[in-house]
């Protein structure tokens, strides 16, 4: 049995036809090159350009929530702090030997 007894691509003439429609090619003029690659460049840029605008903008509502939630609240001080007012003293002065 060939090797072509199992293709049936002949059978179906307009499936190259599809197939290669949707095949990306780069033109082949090379200032249309150019300016396509610099058009595909400026969308990359605007889509980094928004998510992180709306990276931040989330991080931002996150922590304004949660300011918001704790609004009010007294501060909790660990168990083992002592508060005391201090005073400095100083040192007492010793003759030398």
């Amino acid at each position: 049995m060939s090797a072509f007894g199992f293709r049936f691509d002949r059978f179906r003439p307009d499936r190259a036809g599809f197939r290669t429609g949707f095949a990306p090619r780069k033109p082949r003029h090379p200032l249309l090159r150019l300016a396509l690659g610099l058009l595909g460049l400026g969308v990359l840029l605007v889509l980094v350009f928004f998510s992180v605008f709306v990276g931040i903008a989330m991080l931002a509502a996150g922590l304004l929530y949660r300011l918001w939630k704790q609004r009010g609240k007294p501060v909790a001080r660990p168990a083992r702090v002592v508060d005391g007012d201090y005073r400095v003293l100083a040192k007492p002065a010793l003759p030398r030997a």
